[in-house]
């Protein structure tokens, strides 16, 4: 019964005077839509299609440096329908580019915009008229496999929270082969990563990342991860490293008061635990005081271990004494 009722209802909902005629007005206005649409399609527009171009025929001792296949972009004029039928249909057919009859012998294979434009006319409709195209030639790029090993750097912009650095980067794998011409492999030293972007991190922090593409060159692997290990910043000291003289003629000894020198920097906490005085040097040169004596002379750090920053000696400059012939000369008494 409930159902009889309920199809009553809409029985006398539907065939009701006004409703009747609001379903007439409906179907109506669909019949005007499907006219406008008809007439709308029959106009004519221009639209921006994106056609692939692929290189075949490539023959099999040969290694193509840059991606088989590439795009160009070209602006059509047509009927609205037809233009449809490009964008919403099964597509446009690529255009092929055969290897050997543009192949120079040069490890580039390149197609001028005038072929390309004829090219994708025969992939489009007689109707259809290209009115521009957004290259003026496309290059692929191979070899015959020459190749070398790089390694592997970031690059961008990677900073860990206040009071952390970064202490260590480790990369997987660490360095990857390039292939491209003789002259390429020659200029590449470094394979560098996309531009990285991390801020405010204080924990070890790992990254997959693509390498930055470089045109005509093929990577492999063309991607890496890349760990950025985190410290606690520390300002320490060490101290008892002893000043050594340089550039001292045989039978000559320089000797500093104090002979040893504290030498303060910036670190991580981990890395100052296996710090020792042997990892540093310290020297004064001779050359400088034979050629300018004085009192005292200058010292300088000229060699530290990595991971620390900021060094610099609490001490710049000390006493000194030049030893001969096991007598003790003071030099700075030989000053006019």
């Amino acid at each position: 019964m409930e159902a009889k009722n309920v199809f009553k209802v809409v029985r006398n909902f539907l065939y009701s005077k006004a409703n009747r005629e609001f379903l007439i007005f409906l179907f109506f206005l669909a019949v005007s839509g499907v006219f406008w649409l008809m007439m709308t399609l029959n106009e004519s527009y221009e639209q921006e299609l994106a056609m692939p171009v692929r290189l075949v025929g490539v023959p099999k001792d040969i290694m193509l440096t840059s991606d088989a296949t590439d795009t160009v972009r070209l602006t059509v004029r047509d009927k609205g329908i037809v233009l449809m039928a490009y964008l919403y249909g099964e597509g446009i057919s690529p255009i092929d580019v055969s290897f050997k009859p543009h192949d120079r012998g040069n490890g580039l294979i390149t197609v001028g915009g005038a072929e390309l434009q004829k090219l994708a006319a025969k992939q489009l409709g007689s109707s259809t008229k290209i009115t521009s195209m957004n290259t003026s030639k496309l290059s692929f790029y191979y070899n015959s496999g020459d190749r070398k090993k790089v390694p592997v750097r970031w690059s961008g912009r990677v900073i860990p929270e206040s009071l952390y650095f970064i202490s260590q980067v480790d990369y997987s794998p660490d360095s990857i082969t390039i292939y491209a011409t003789d002259d390429k492999l020659d200029s590449i030293k470094t394979a560098y990563t996309e531009q990285l972007n991390y801020v405010n991190f204080r924990d070890t922090l790992t990254v997959d990342c693509k390498l930055r593409k470089i045109e005509g060159v093929k990577m492999v692997p063309d991607h890496v991860r890349v760990s950025f290990a985190t410290d606690v910043l520390t300002e320490e000291s060490i101290s008892n490293i002893p000043v050594k003289g340089i550039n001292l003629p045989k039978g000559k000894l320089l000797r500093t008061f104090p002979a040893r020198v504290t030498v303060r920097f910036v670190t991580g906490v981990s890395v100052y635990r296996t710090l020792k005085a042997s990892d540093f040097t310290v020297v004064a040169d001779y050359n400088e005081v034979k050629d300018n004596p004085s009192a005292k002379c200058n010292i300088y750090l000229k060699q530290m271990p990595n991971g620390i920053s900021r060094a610099t000696l609490v001490t710049k400059q000390v006493d000194y004494l030049i030893e001969e012939s096991g007598e003790a000369v003071d030099e700075t008494s030989s000053k006019p």
